[in-house]
């Protein structure tokens, strides 16, 4: 580890609280302005930096890594997610990688009730109708939706995030049902009145909304596939706030263009910001631009965790929420 101030380049603006402490505390490098660095300027941040501070929207892959200087010695990820990190590949360079976990559990789970209540009660098709001026009064059948109580949810991913749905749910008088790689233990599966599915398979052909908030690893990668998409109801609601990659959404547009899914709730998509001029399109799909942690409390907290990890690591310490590839 360098002496004196460490060198840190953040690759994306950060709330000025943030910045301002990092300057306080660190030789920083703060961006200018917001877009994202290129492949190119991240290889030349990595080959100066003590520590590099990127988003998740940056891919740190091994060949990133292999061209990275010597003096980079930790990856402080702004965000919980690290699949766009090789960490494997960083710590054969002895490369630490720490994120920020935790921090955006309530915000993410705030966001998965309001897509729920978005698709099911058609809000969008009401803003849309409001917004054009064109509404000409209260009727009995307009704009019918479904009321959220009595409805089965399953939760694929039962973490922090999935937990703390759950609980939402539970006040909305929905069924709570899970799908989760190890199951809870029993006074916390008590606690959420939450059954679990030891088969996806058998969980997803029964819910009536399907709420994915597992992460994205190589085991995940399209788990609501073509085949497991066509096993749930025709009337059945998909939410995503999780990753895009967990659903094939080729197959999810399909169905949904061809009626055979009641409708979807988006926050996050397969491929970034190439989202399918079909998919918005579908009046029963609602989809938002990666707004789930977007709070600025979140945000706060995000960058505190990052200030504790790189201020830890320079007091010569592993960082409190160091990733390691047993963790993915």
């Amino acid at each position: 580890m360098p002496a004196g101030r460490l060198s840190v380049v953040v690759t994306r603006r950060l709330p000025e609280p943030v910045e301002t402490r990092m300057k306080e505390l660190f030789d920083v490098e703060l961006r200018d302005d917001d877009r994202p660095m290129s492949r190119e300027e991240l290889a030349a941040a990595m080959a100066r930096a003590d520590v590099l501070v990127p988003t998740i929207t940056d891919q740190i892959d091994a060949g990133l890594i292999a061209k990275a200087g010597e003096r980079l010695r930790l990856i402080a990820s702004f965000g919980a997610g690290v699949d766009h990190i090789d960490v494997a590949t960083a710590r054969s360079r002895g490369i630490l990688v720490s994120n920020t976990p935790g921090v955006v559990t309530e915000d993410t789970a705030d966001m998965t009730m309001a897509l729920m209540l978005s698709v099911t009660r058609r809000i969008p098709e009401g803003l849309a109708v409001m917004q054009a001026g064109s509404w000409t009064g209260w009727t009995p059948t307009a704009f019918l939706g479904g009321r959220l109580g009595g409805r089965r949810l399953g939760i694929l991913g039962m973490g922090r995030i999935g937990q703390a749905v759950a609980r939402r749910a539970r006040a909305f008088g929905l069924q709570v049902h899970y799908h989760n790689r190890k199951r809870l233990r029993p006074e916390v599966e008590a606690e959420l009145d939450a059954t679990y599915w030891e088969s996806l398979d058998q969980m997803v052909s029964r819910m009536d909304i399907l709420s994915i908030n597992c992460p994205h690893t190589p085991s995940t990668f399209h788990l609501m596939n073509a085949r497991r998409l066509k096993l749930m109801k025709p009337s059945a609601v998909i939410i995503n706030t999780s990753r895009g990659e967990v659903i094939d959404e080729n197959a999810l547009t399909r169905m949904l263009v061809a009626r055979e899914l009641g409708g979807a709730g988006l926050d996050v998509y397969e491929h970034g910001t190439e989202v399918s001029p079909v998919l918005r399109a579908l009046p029963n799909v609602v989809l938002l631009p990666h707004m789930g942690s977007a709070t600025l409390e979140g945000r706060l907290e995000q960058g505190e965790k990052v200030i504790i990890n790189i201020k830890t690591f320079a007091d010569g310490h592993r960082p409190p929420d160091q990733v390691v590839p047993g963790m993915l």
